[in-house]
Order: C-alpha cells, then structure tokens, then sequence
C-alpha cells in the first residue's frame, strides 16, 4: 500500500495508458504487418529482437541471467505464452478481423475456469462464475457463426474461417495451459524446517524481466525454424518492404513487447491486481475500433453483441476476484461511514468513526 501512495499519479496514468491502448493496439499491428511479411517472420524478428533487448537490458541492470530450472520452465512457458498463442494470432489474422482475434482472446478467462482444476470446487459453486462461463461460450459461438456466415458464401473462404477460428480457440488454450504451469510450478514450502531450503532456492530465481526475456527468445527461435522450414523466409524480400511495415514491426517490438510489458509488471507493484487487471475490458475495444476506422474489415452489429456478451462474461468470472478485492472493501467500508455519520448526532461521529475504524481492524487480523 505504501508503494501506491509513493507512486506519480502521473506516472501511474501514463502506465494505464500504454497497457489499455498499446496491448489493445497490437492486434491491428499485427494485421497491418502481414501485408508485407509472412506471419512467421513476424514472430521471429518481433520476439528475437525484443527478447535480445530485454535480455540487454537485464545485464545492464546486473540481473542474473541463467539458472537452470528456471530457464527450462521460462522454455516451457514461452513456447506455449509466445509461440503457440501468438502463432495463432499471427495466423488467424490472415483469414479473420484483428478486432475478431482480440475479442476470443478476452474470452481466454473462459479456459481458465475449465482448466484450472485445483479451484473447480471453487469455481462450479459459484452462480456468478457458472453464469459467466455460459455467457462466454454464447459469445464465442456468437463470434463463429458471425464470421462463418458473413464469408461472402463462397466455401473456400467459409472453411478457412472456420479453421482460423479454431486455430485461435487452441491457442487461448495454449496461453491458458502456459500461464497454469506458470502459476503452479512454484511450490511453497509449508515446513519451517525447509526454511533455509526455501530461503536459497529463492535467491536462486530470475528477475520476472530475465524470465520473460528467456521466454521472448524461445519463441523467437522456434518462430525462426518454423518460418525456415515451411517457406516463410524463403519467400521473404526484405529490401522489398515499404517503410509503414517496418514500422508497424518495430512499433510491435518496442511497444508492445518492451514497453506495454513493463508497464504491466510496474503497475502490479504499485496498484491493486483486480485494477490492473480491467486491461482485458479495453483491449478488445482498442482493437476493434481501430479495425473499424483504419481496417477494411465491416464491425457489424453481431460483433458488437457477441463482444458485450464476452465482457461481461468476463466481469462474471471475475466477480468474486473484484468482490474480494481491497479496493471494494475500503468503498463499502466508507459509505458505511458516510451513512452512519448523516443518522447520528454531530457530537458522536467522531465515536462512531473510532468504532468503525476498530471494527474493522479487528475483523482483518482474525480473517
């Protein structure tokens, strides 16, 4: 909490920003890129050189740089964070809308749900994450019947569709499955025995910036043998690219993957979690509006609907994260204050305020 109070409301702002437009952004980068490189090209040179940067960066900063258990599973991770999940958004876009690839990639909380079974019990119990979870699998389904029947009737193209569709469903998954062994491979030590144990193997972990930079690079290489064997390179005249698309590469590079990154991890230090995580409503929004102005793709009405629908599928899976969140505590906690203090006699607030105050310590040092 100290950290929040110390923080630059500017700066925290300017953080907001970056993570709401520029991750929202991406997508119709992405897009714009594959007008002139194969897609993956775009994957090689984008996470090569960013996670070469980051990488410089954390030598400069005198990171550590390798410890062997945790670069193995910072492989494992990128391969399926980075390589598989972006893989099929890179894919996908040639075939369907960015503003399409960002709005199931919103609905990626869906899987987690499904796939996260530790919480089932916790999960299937609640009305408001069984609900949300009903709502996102109708907008998903809204989204795919959208697309399959506005592909201009001609059966290549509905098939096509159809499998980018799919292709992006996997690779939600893929980011699901990455983020879960993320989250579960660190295994605390209840066993004060251990202590010393826990103590070293903690100084033995990576910086999350040395970690991230390992998992660029992983997808960087493997984008690189995939994009040498299947033609992609091949087929790729570099000295033929026109400037704009270079552009929207090294837009790629250093604000999506570098800057929007960093903002994203300051922003947990310095501001609650359930806060910074309300990017997954503006992104999808970001990007569809920009395949709307700047893209030829039609929004029409349906994926509109289908992206309220995820929305607020995703508000539904969350709600008990946002319900339980500091920040709705301290909310309903002040109104409580305001109401008592408009019923009782001016000379007793100050009491009342004392014996709000009491209460709720006393309530969070026994929960």
């Amino acid at each position: 909490m100290v950290k929040q109070l110390q923080s630059p409301i500017g700066l925290v702002i300017f953080a907001y920003l970056v993570v709401y437009i520029v991750w929202g952004s991406t997508f119709f980068f992405i897009e714009k890129a594959l007008h002139a490189f194969p897609p993956f090209v775009i994957g090689s040179i984008r996470f090569l050189t960013a996670g070469a940067l980051l990488m410089g960066y954390c030598k400069i900063k005198g990171y550590r740089l390798f410890e062997r258990t945790a670069v193995k599973q910072a492989v494992f991770v990128g391969f399926l964070l980075l390589f598989l999940d972006m893989a099929a958004v890179i894919w996908s876009e040639q075939f369907i809308s960015s503003g399409i690839v960002s709005i199931i990639s919103a609905a990626t909380v869906i899987w987690f749900v499904v796939l996260d079974k530790p919480r089932w019990k916790e999960n299937f119990t609640s009305p408001t994450t069984v609900i949300g979870l009903v709502m996102g699998f109708i907008g998903v389904l809204m989204l795919f019947a959208e697309q399959i029947f506005n592909s201009n009737g001609d059966e290549h193209d509905q098939s096509m569709v159809l499998i980018a569709m799919i292709v992006m469903t996997m690779g939600t998954i893929a980011w699901t499955i990455g983020s879960l062994y993320s989250k579960y491979s660190r295994k605390p030590t209840d066993d004060s025995d251990n202590a010393e144990d826990s103590k070293s193997e903690k100084t033995k972990d990576l910086h999350v910036s040395v970690k991230t930079a390992w998992q660029m690079l992983t997808a960087g290489v493997v984008f690189t043998i995939v994009g040498s064997t299947n033609g992609d390179y091949a087929k790729f005249d570099a000295a033929s690219v026109p400037i704009e698309y270079w552009g929207a590469i090294v837009y790629l590079i250093i604000m999506g993957s570098i800057l929007a990154f960093s903002s994203y991890i300051w922003l947990l230090q310095v501001r609650p979690a359930t806060e910074v995580s309300t990017h997954a409503y503006v992104n999808p929004i970001v990007a569809l509006l920009l395949a709307h102005f700047f893209t030829d793709h039609v929004v029409t009405g349906l994926q509109i609907l289908g992206l309220c629908v995820v929305l607020s599928s995703v508000l539904l899976m969350n709600w008990k994260m946002y319900s339980d969140s500091k920040l709705i505590h301290n909310f309903k906690r002040k109104r409580r204050i305001k109401k008592l203090r408009h019923m009782a006699p001016k000379s007793s607030i100050p009491r009342i305020v004392e014996i709000a105050e009491f209460a709720e310590t006393t309530r969070k040092e026994k929960s």
